[in-house]
């Protein structure tokens, strides 16, 4: 019954903010730009496990990893720009962005950063 209200709480606020934005983009992207997934996801970790360590390192963990998710807005825009498909964009936007994770997660255990 839980993992069920997960889903809907979830996806309710996945709809909200997709009519919103439908609306009004600035306002869109101010409720989408919120970490809305990662607070759930927190807010479900502690429920479940109330696990404080767990807490602390995926937040981490989620910090460290922003550089990478940056890349989407910025290589999204610039190849629809270039009047680039806009299926093509979002591949090769997501590709470069999934590229650039892994090189950063490469690099922290390079250096003996545990993410």
């Amino acid at each position: 019954m839980f993992n069920a209200t997960k889903i809907i709480v979830s996806a309710l606020i996945i709809f909200i903010a997709s009519e919103i934005a439908k609306r009004d983009t600035l306002v869109g992207a101010i409720i989408v730009s919120l970490p809305l997934i990662s607070l759930l996801s927190i807010i479900w970790i502690y429920i479940e496990t109330r696990d404080i360590e767990r807490i602390i390192s995926f937040s981490y963990s989620i910090f460290s990893m922003i550089i990478p998710s940056l890349s989407f807005f910025l290589t999204l825009p610039y190849f629809l720009k270039k009047n680039i498909s806009f299926s093509i964009s979002l591949t090769l936007s997501v590709v470069i962005m999934v590229i650039l994770y892994f090189g950063l997660a490469t690099l922290y255990k390079k250096i003996g950063y545990v993410v």
